[in-house]
């Protein structure tokens, strides 16, 4: 019996290092077998999901698990091999049936894949009857509902409208987002996490005595006022005041709520902007967040409403209760605020950081051609992009202002891929000009060095 469950889990073990490796890898190294070739019929060969990446890794991983099955790692080599061979067989016979590459197909799919390395396995093992088809039984079962599990993750119906289509990895993420199973582990097997978040440095500033300080910094949230100019300004926009606010993470530190709500009664905006990264944790429920953001709206007094859009942390199911809070999101979207009888529109685009799901090219589709523009995404890793729709001024947050800094304000770390001078603060790019905030929460660890939050004022003015 022992030796039959053995070989089971080696076979999926085999099963499902590719789509393992490939949620990893994204688009990386995902050179197709077949070289997108066609058979005779002008159908694929195999199809664009069975890719070199996953034949070696496959491969690789089983030769690497030959203790599983009691034998040399050459023979777990070869097993692992002939499985592999076997699921191209699979998509090969799919695709003559016009099946389209990712589906299904019961039985087919997982049949050659697990009978293969069990012919070859029998030279060895001298299974019996009764354990063979066991094996095949069990396998077939445990694969095709670990495939539909997988189907159910990464291509479940999304909200309607979604920005876009989205790969597999993305939805992923997204499930994970919003779900609770995994938050237990997420933080011992997110690397990042364990890395910079809530394990070294937590034990680092503990050790140091400089925790309670930097949670005491955390909380001395600063107001923050900035002039812009524009040439193309309409005039009925000139002293026009915006309340740029991002990196909230409200269900972090308990007195950032607070704070926020006694800063931003004291002032009267126009229009207010949300950055994204409403909360701080990145999977499970929200609710805290939520409550606390309904919580801080009620000190927003904004005449033209607010406008937000997602972060990194935040995940698409939290729109309606985001809109039921008062922000309205704009997800690869745009909206045009009236002041008299002209107008100026505000972008907004999807996470650009981590789900990468910025469309500017759909959130500008109906701003009129020399429009005023202020484009509003989490990150500054859209800058390119708004730069090339001549947008006239740039919002984002999300990198904290590096949250923790040397003396001078310089951050250690970004965690953006744009370039540094947009880290912080102001800055150009050609004739765009942006402002980065340092955000309000803190980010994974609770704590502020040399690099206050801030919610800022930003008043636009005609050059």
């Amino acid at each position: 019996m022992n030796e039959t469950l053995h070989i089971i889990v080696f076979l999926l073990l085999v099963n499902g290092i590719p789509p393992f490796i490939a949620l990893l890898t994204n688009d990386r190294f995902n050179y197709r077998v077949d070289g997108g070739k066609s058979w005779f019929d002008g159908h694929p060969l195999f199809g664009s999901n069975k890719t070199v990446r996953g034949l070696i890794t496959a491969i690789c991983g089983g030769t690497l698990a030959f203790p599983l099955i009691g034998q040399a790692w050459w023979i777990a080599g070869i097993t692992a091999f002939l499985a592999m061979t076997g699921d191209l067989l699979s998509s090969f016979i799919k695709r003559r049936f016009i099946v389209a590459s990712g589906k299904d197909l019961p039985i087919i799919d997982q049949l050659f894949e697990s009978l293969f390395p069990l012919i070859f396995l029998n030279y060895f093992l001298h299974l019996n009857l009764l354990q063979n088809i066991a094996v095949l039984v069990i396998f077939i079962t445990f694969a095709y509902s670990s495939s539909k599990l997988w189907h159910y993750i990464t291509q479940r119906p999304l909200p309607d409208p979604y920005p876009r289509v989205i790969k597999s990895s993305v939805r992923y993420r997204e499930w994970r987002a919003c779900h609770t199973p995994l938050a237990k582990w997420q933080v011992w097997f997110n690397l990042t996490s364990f890395l910079s978040d809530q394990i070294l440095l937590t034990v680092f500033f503990k050790l140091t005595g400089l925790y309670s300080k930097g949670e005491e910094n955390a909380i001395n949230i600063t107001t923050v006022r900035k002039n812009y100019y524009f040439q193309n300004l309409p005039k009925e926009f000139e002293g026009f005041r915006i309340l740029f606010i991002t990196d909230l993470h409200l269900d972090g530190l308990s007195g950032i709520t607070p704070k926020l709500k006694t800063l931003l009664s004291e002032n009267v905006f126009d229009l207010c902007l949300v950055g994204g990264d409403i909360r701080l944790k990145i999977y499970g429920d929200t609710k805290a967040s939520i409550n606390n953001l309904e919580d801080m709206m009620q000190a927003v007094t904004a005449e033209y409403g607010t406008f937000g859009v997602l972060g990194n942390h935040d995940c698409i199911e939290m729109l309606p209760d985001l809109e039921d809070a008062g922000v309205v999101m704009l997800v690869n979207d745009s909206a045009p605020i009236a002041r008299g009888s002209e107008q100026i529109w505000v972008i907004g685009v999807d996470d650009p950081h981590y789900y990468q799901l910025d469309d500017t090219e759909k959130a500008v589709a109906d701003v009129p051609a020399g429009a005023f523009t202020i484009y509003l995404a989490h990150s500054p890793e859209a800058y390119l992009e708004a730069a090339a729709i001549n947008a006239d001024l740039y919002l984002c947050g999300h990198t904290h202002g590096g949250q923790i800094c040397f003396a001078d304000g310089t951050p250690v770390i970004t965690n953006s891929r744009a370039p540094r001078y947009t880290a912080k603060g102001a800055w150009e790019y050609g004739p765009m000009q942006g402002y980065t905030s340092r955000g309000a929460g803190p980010s994974g660890i609770p704590v502020r060095f040399n690099c206050p939050g801030e919610i800022t004022i930003i008043t636009l003015n005609k050059k």
